[in-house]
């Protein structure tokens, strides 16, 4: 009788340390596989974004090469129309033409250089229209910001607002007007530009093809979260206004 107490207590401990082993090794086997599928799904995953990125750099690839040659088109036909003033606007010419040729094929150029891009654009577009128009330029930038010479801006993100308000701008209508305000101030950006347009203009506008599709398109895969487009349209004036928080997308860059 004693005997068999202590067969039956040996099988079951036999059977416990079995048991143990057994879960033990199966749980070492789940774990394994556990593991495994991280690091598969990981691998996936940034598979995914390299892909995501490859595809957001090729969509930007295509706009890009659609939007200089229609810019250079604009360019030459505002010289060509006053030729009289061609002479005063060569050196802004050749500003916007090595600006285009050699900086716009970088992914990001400096608020500086694209401020700069800017404002000669702007003077070349001043060609096309008389003395006596009442254009407003405002620029109100903080040089001593600490992004103003760091490469966090899109090349070429200016040239959509100050193409659309020369295009559909009412030149005949006396209360007609430009305005162009350009700020960087607290590593923010802001662009504002208003127009006067006939109703006709500014349906079209509204309704404009690539140039604003382009932009709106670049935003989006370069800024995100970063920026703010806003398009308004009121008695025949259009505004335009662009927000981007240089500061924290140059902050992500950094630590990402």
């Amino acid at each position: 009788m004693e005997g068999n107490y202590y067969m039956i207590h040996d099988y079951l401990i036999f059977i416990g340390v079995f048991a143990i082993f057994f879960f033990l090794t199966v749980g070492i086997y789940l774990f394994s596989q556990n593991e495994g599928l991280k690091k598969r799904n990981s691998k996936l995953t940034e598979t995914n974004k390299l892909i995501e990125q490859r595809l957001n750099e090729v969509q930007l690839e295509h706009i890009g090469t659609k939007l200089n040659p229609h810019l250079f088109k604009n360019i030459l036909n505002s010289v060509q129309s006053h030729a009289y003033q061609t002479y005063m606007s060569l050196d802004k010419l050749a500003n916007v033409l090595d600006y285009i040729l050699y900086e716009s094929n970088n992914k990001f150029v400096s608020p500086k250089e694209e401020l700069t891009f800017a404002l000669s654009l702007i003077e070349i577009n001043k060609i096309k229209i008389n003395p006596l128009f009442d254009f407003r330029i405002k620029s109100k930038i903080d040089k001593s910001d600490e992004i103003f010479e760091e490469k966090v801006f899109a090349p070429l993100i200016s040239v959509d607002l100050i193409e659309n308000a020369f295009k559909h701008t009412d030149f005949l209508a006396q209360d007609s007007f430009i305005s162009i305000q350009l700020e960087l101030g607290d590593r923010i950006f802001t662009m504002k530009v208003s127009n006067k347009a006939s109703l006709k203009n500014v349906l079209e506008k509204e309704k404009s093809g690539f140039g604003s599709q382009s932009l709106d398109q670049r935003l989006k895969m370069i800024y995100n979260n970063y920026y703010q487009l806003t398009k308004s349209s009121k008695n025949g004036i259009f505004t335009a206004e662009l927000v981007i928080n240089l500061g924290e997308f140059y902050d992500k860059m950094r630590y990402s």
